[in-house]
């Protein structure tokens, strides 16, 4: 594991610094049609073709920042392709019915043709119950395709057999995003360390503003960053398969300290993630944990004040407090009943492929801000979007987030036990104990 975390810090950081390189400062444009790339269209379909229908299921719907880019990408296929219809099928990955409606269409029969969705441990049940088609056959036989992808972006997209089930769009980073105005505003420095983030909680929660937003039943960001800060990479890397590093007890420890300094909307017992994301985009909050597609969904000029640090160490952990989430964690996957529809197969691959195409990666990257998995320009980024792409590059450690390493029911455990930590119901070494014992139920 060790060792592909290192891989995964080499390749993203190139990929990072790469992407750097080719934002400069920023731009004036921010169409996504800049070089070449934009003006790529997907190939005509033949006269009087059969209608086909396919459904596509993803998470570009709602408020995500990419909808609309993401709906043109679709239009663009059904105008080359006049007797194609597509139900855009959508839900937010904020939402927790979306991991149920994927497993329950998967294991029930009703799998979408194309399906965007997690790489990792959320996928391996219906990897390994055979719904889905390992696609290394067909991005051999289409050097194109396979051309148009940075080569580490498909590499850290496959599943521990091997095989590359999903082909990435973007990828992505997580941190402390912090609005520097509301810091200014009251002497406070950048929470570049422990202390510095606990002197900001306690001076902003005296004076009325949320120091930190996040919500407690969905607190996969305040989890993911607390356990790989006290745990560094190598400790959160493991997961909870084998014995359990007294670590994440500590980064549990952490959450409770800020509780108790007040760091939490008053009601972050009741509120989402949505909502914990509109206290910071209306500027009623100092700080949220985020990831990366989530600047294109703040005010202007709230994305316009903030920038991004990462969560810094946790006291007596082992983490470097330059360690982040990151990765490529999301893809296209080709469903295996579709594949063996001779009226849909060609179809949906060639759908696929004009998703995954470098057009349309562009498109999608402009709009979310996600690092492309394509060789392509992306401008008119915020100063916030090159800050954390900054802070990808120099960072110590990139790992991907703990629920790709542990089960689904482990992480909704996770997750339960951290109100029960900060209302001192259960101890933080109870909590990690229990958490190991629904992973020893849960995974082979």
């Amino acid at each position: 594991m060790l060792k592909r975390s290192s891989m995964i810090l080499m390749s993203v950081m190139l990929l990072f610094a790469t992407f750097l390189a080719a934002c400069g400062g920023g731009g004036t444009s921010s169409s996504g049609d800049g070089g070449d790339t934009g003006t790529e269209t997907p190939p005509v379909a033949e006269e009087n073709a059969p209608p086909v229908k396919l459904r596509v299921f993803s998470t570009f719907g709602g408020t995500d920042a990419a909808r609309e880019a993401f709906q043109s990408a679709l239009d663009e296929f059904t105008a080359s392709h006049p007797n194609v219809t597509i139900e855009n099928d959508t839900m937010s990955a904020n939402d927790d019915g979306f991991r149920t409606k994927v497993n329950t269409d998967m294991n029930s029969g009703n799998e979408p043709d194309l399906l965007f969705y997690f790489i990792g441990a959320d996928a391996e049940g219906f990897v390994n119950a055979g719904k889905v088609v390992p696609l290394n056959d067909l991005l051999e036989e289409d050097a194109e395709w396979k051309g148009g992808f940075i080569p580490d972006a498909l590499e850290l997209a496959r599943q521990e057999d091997g095989n590359i089930y999903a082909v990435p769009l973007t990828g992505f980073y997580e941190g402390l995003f912090v609005n520097k105005k509301i810091f200014e505003d009251h002497g406070l420095e950048l929470p570049t360390d422990w202390d510095k983030l606990t002197t900001a909680v306690k001076t902003l929660s005296e004076n009325g503003i949320i120091p930190l937003s996040v919500p407690f039943d969905q607190s996969h960001y305040l989890i993911e960053h607390a356990v790989l800060s006290a745990a560094g990479p190598e400790g959160q890397n493991k997961g909870l398969k084998d014995e359990v590093d007294p670590n994440w007890e500590k980064g549990y420890a952490a959450i409770k300290e800020l509780y108790d300094l007040g760091a939490f909307p008053k009601d972050a017992a009741t509120i989402d993630l949505s909502m914990a994301g509109n206290y910071y985009s209306e500027g009623l909050a100092a700080m949220i944990l985020e990831g990366s597609w989530a600047i294109g969904g703040w005010n202007e000029d709230v994305r316009d004040q903030t920038t991004v640090v990462p969560f810094p160490a946790v006291p007596g952990g082992v983490g470097s407090g330059n360690d982040i989430v990151g990765g490529f964690g999301t893809g296209f996957y080709l469903s295996k009943a579709t594949y063996d529809d001779a009226a849909k197969k060609d179809t949906a691959v060639a759908l696929m492929k004009h998703l995954t195409s470098p057009a349309s990666i562009q498109k999608i990257a402009t709009a979310n801000g996600g690092t492309p998995a394509a060789d392509v320009e992306v401008t008119g980024l915020p100063q916030v979007a090159l800050d954390g792409f900054s802070m990808a590059a120099k960072a110590a450690s990139i790992s991907s987030p703990i629920d790709s390493k542990v089960a689904q029911e482990t992480f909704g455990n996770l997750r339960a036990s951290v109100y029960a930590v900060i209302q001192g119901e259960k101890t933080p070494t109870e909590a990690i104990a229990d958490a190991k014992k629904v992973e020893d139920d849960n995974r082979p």
